[in-house]
Parts: structure tokens; sequence; C-alpha cells
């Protein structure tokens, strides 16, 4: 197609420019148009990696607005608007899949190099649900600090997987200790895995406004985390959310005055529904 054709089309508004060299051909935009056009913004070698990768596989909500990582190994593109460029070298054939027909990192890969962008707790949940739909096997992750040392995630991976004063959790078994500790203690039952906004809440209580979340035991040593708890914290207090922060020790070695505070914070909130 000569260029002349190629911009009557743009200009009649039958291909809508993405990235360089990449256009939608419809006045519809399809499922997974925009994670095909940035992988193919890429060239040929690219995959859909990072966090990105990890929505595609169902490992990770999507956030918007939100820059695809595309990987291309052994060198690359310069940065495109909306894309971040990573170019790795020694790009392993199992590192690759493809999902929804879009080419993207194995689950394996994924992890990892997202481990570095995210905090403690996504990457324990993360696991939890990589192990629940068996993406990857046991060995295969006890594998991965070995196998990608020197990464910048690989630390935060390490911890989750080995863990260092206690096991990391996973989101069920940290719901059902606490549901567990609330029913004990003759506290009204709350929902779970609540989306409220953009975000979602652990436990929560609608008629009181109550949310408890529960934190990785070591979630501050990621500054990424602590300050995306601080943003999540401070948007849910302006929708008349108070948020309780519990964590696992909170939860199993301080049961009993965790009650007592869930239970008090209950309370309060009920009385002040009633003053109004």
């Amino acid at each position: 197609m000569s260029a002349s054709a190629l911009w009557r089309r743009v200009n009649s508004g039958r291909f809508i420019p993405l990235h360089r060299g990449v256009y939608l051909i419809s006045a519809v935009d399809p499922g997974r148009a925009r994670e095909m056009a940035a992988v193919l913004a890429g060239g040929p070698r690219a995959l859909l990696s990072h966090t990105s990768a990890l929505v595609m596989w169902e490992l990770l909500r999507a956030e918007s607005p939100m820059p695809f990582h595309v990987t291309v190994p052994g060198g690359g593109r310069r940065g495109r608007s909306g894309i971040l460029f990573h170019r790795p070298v020694g790009f392993r054939k199992d590192e690759r899949g493809v999902v929804d027909g879009i080419p993207v990192t194995s689950p394996a890969r994924s992890l990892v190099d997202a481990a570095g962008l995210l905090g403690q707790k996504e990457v324990e949940q993360v696991v939890a649900t990589i192990e629940r739909r068996g993406l990857i096997t046991q060995k295969e992750l006890a594998d991965l600090p070995r196998r990608y040392a020197g990464h910048r995630g690989i630390p935060v991976l390490r911890h989750v997987l080995q863990g260092v004063a206690e096991r990391p959790f996973t989101r069920s078994e940290a719901e059902r200790r606490c549901l567990q500790l609330i029913r004990s203690a003759g506290l009204p039952r709350p929902e779970t895995n609540v989306t409220v906004g953009p975000y979602e809440l652990d436990l929560f209580w609608p008629e009181q406004n109550l949310a408890v979340e529960i934190d990785g035991w070591a979630h501050h040593s990621s500054r990424g985390r602590f300050e995306g708890d601080r943003r999540k914290d401070s948007w849910l207090k302006a929708q008349g959310i108070d948020v309780i922060r519990l964590s696992w020790r909170q939860i199993t070695r301080r049961a009993t005055a965790t009650a007592v505070q869930v239970g008090q914070a209950l309370a309060l909130a009920g009385a002040g529904k009633m003053r109004i």
C-alpha cells in the first residue's frame, strides 16, 4: 500500500493510528486490540511482559491508565507513548507463551519480571493464584530464585517463596483465619473480596462503611506497596469508608486484641450512624 493510499484511509477514519506503523482497521475497538498493538509496535520478536502479561494470564487486575510492558529479546525499539520496552539478553524459548493470540512471556517469567514492580502482598497473591491454578509446579517455583538470580524482583520473590520468620500466607488462608476470628468473637460477618471503585477490599461491612485489609508480614519493606496502600486508604476515606489494616501476626498471635479492635470499630461506626 502506498503512503498516499494509507493516509487517505487514515484521513477518512477507516484506519486509526495507534502507534507508528500500527493501525486499528475498524471503528469498533475489539477486545485486546491495544495489547496486540503494543506488541506489534515492538516488532516481530516482541512479547507482552511484566505486569501486562500477568493481566493477560488473569493473575493480576488491570489498572487504568496503565502503560503496556513489552519485552523485545536481544535489542529493540525506542520508547513509544504508552509502552515501556524491555530489552533482555539471553531470552529462552520456554519463556514465551500465547494468550488470546497475543505473544506474552510465560507465567514464570512474567512473575519474575513483575516482582520488581509490585509490592509483597501482590506477589504473594499472584504466587497463590499460580499455585492454585497449577500454572507452575512447586519445583519450578522453588527454582525461580536460582534460575533468575540477579533479577530486580528476586529478593521480594525469594521472601515470598521461602519466608523468613513465618511463611507468607495466601489470600484464602488469611481470609479464613480472619473470618474464623470474627465468628468466634460474635461479630457480624463481613462480605469478602468486594470491589469498591477501582479497588478490591478483603473484608467489608457495607452498613458500617468499615473495611479490613490484610497485609503481608513484611509489606512495609516495599516502598511502592506502602505508597499504594496509602493512596487506597485515602480514596476509601474520601468515600466515607474507614480501613483497618491487620497483619498475619495480629490475626494469629494477637487474636483477642484484634477482635476487640474490630469490634470497637464496628460499634463506633454503628453509633455514628445512629447519631446521624
